[in-house]
């Protein structure tokens, strides 16, 4: 899905909530809520009363990780950034250039052999692209100055030693990692994380958690380790880690039984839940790597609604949201985003899709009243 819309670049948020002004927290960003072609508009600490008892917010919890680093190619700076960590011991890796201004442009990768120097000792060796067209993400075999093959701990020393987070062009300033990292982040038993931030659920504060939960609302911790977007690119995602515990799958299978809605927090969060729908279409736990793809065609089985950021008019996340919600209520809602000057990327304002209200609830408000 294409919309034939074109944002402004001013729409792009530069700073975080909370730097904008004295008093603000994340969750001071606004909300867009689609019910259909029905539009609200809110604060997003307004989210509690949107919601209701019963419904499951599946959220990810994976860690971000400080995936920009400087290397050398030769005598040429470059910067890498590290998106996915494979079976095999290889990274999926991005180069970029420096552009001056503390934020990089993509370049190609390659040629196959290509070797480039990182501090603490870490060579990268690219050895052949991620996909067939050669285009900018390339498979990297991290190995020491002594020539031995560098496991993932020495790469992730490697992250946390000289590395910070990956950010562009559109954001104002560099900042530092906690700003990347959302309420829910639990660190990995074997360090795995997100190359970039699973932004969804950064308006999220811990007392809004706590009102939320106070109002019968749960939350089922899912993970799924991000590889590296790029605002530049808008291929569809590649394989990515993921994790459904039981006990998530259980609250969703009961929200599912009984009334309750399950409304997924970011589209990560829909990645690994729908990866986990058995062929009787209940969510079990999984865990591995995941492929797929959610498309209008393929459809969702699992989720309800959507809370996510506002995705570029090119971006494929936008045929996920049309899967949920349908065409007609995301080109109604990003027709509202524009004109009514919301923010976009990760610092920007956040998307509520819900089902359209039953009539019979309606009906039920007017007579109660």
């Amino acid at each position: 899905m294409t919309l034939m819309v074109r944002v402004p670049p001013e729409l792009s948020a530069r700073v975080p909530a909370e730097q904008r002004g004295p008093g603000l927290d994340r969750d001071a960003v606004r909300l867009l809520v689609s019910r259909g072609t029905e539009v609200s508009h809110h604060v997003f600490r307004e989210l509690p009363g949107l919601l209701r008892a019963g419904d499951v917010l599946v959220v990810n919890t994976s860690e971000t990780l400080p995936a920009a680093v400087d290397g050398l190619i030769g005598r040429t700076r470059v910067v890498v950034h590290f998106s996915t960590r494979g079976d095999d011991g290889r990274w999926a890796v991005e180069l970029r250039d420096p552009d001056g201004r503390g934020t990089t442009r993509a370049r190609t990768g390659g040629p196959a052999g290509t070797e480039v120097c990182l501090p603490g000792g870490l060579r990268l060796l690219l050895e052949e692209p991620l996909d067939r067209a050669g285009g900018r993400l390339w498979w990297a075999r991290p190995v020491t100055d002594e020539g031995g093959s560098a496991g993932p701990g020495r790469v992730l020393g490697v992250m946390r030693a000289h590395g910070w987070p990956i950010r562009y062009a559109y954001t104002e300033r560099d900042q530092p990692l906690s700003v990347y990292r959302t309420v829910f982040a639990l660190p990995s038993a074997d360090g795995a994380g997100s190359a970039e931030m699973p932004s969804a659920a950064r308006p999220f504060t811990a007392g809004l958690v706590a009102e939320l939960v106070s109002r019968g609302v749960q939350f089922a911790p899912v993970a799924l380790h991000t590889g590296v977007a790029s605002a530049e690119a808008h291929e569809p995602p590649y394989p990515e880690r993921f994790r459904v515990p039981d006990a998530s799958a259980r609250l969703i299978r009961a929200a599912r039984a009984g009334s309750g809605r399950v409304v997924a927090v970011g589209t990560t969060a829909v990645r690994a839940v729908e990866s986990a729908v058995d062929a009787d279409g209940a969510v079990r736990a999984r865990e591995g790597w995941t492929d797929l793809v959610v498309t209008p065609e393929r459809g969702v089985r699992v989720v309800d609604g959507l809370l996510t950021g506002l995705h570029e008019p090119e971006a494929s996340h936008l045929l996920m949201l049309e899967a949920v919600a349908g065409r007609a209520a995301v080109e109604s809602g990003y027709a509202q985003a524009l004109h009514g000057r919301y923010l976009w990327h990760e610092f920007g304002d956040v998307h509520l899709v819900l089902p359209p209200e039953e009539p019979h609830a309606e009906r039920c408000v007017s007579n109660c009243a």
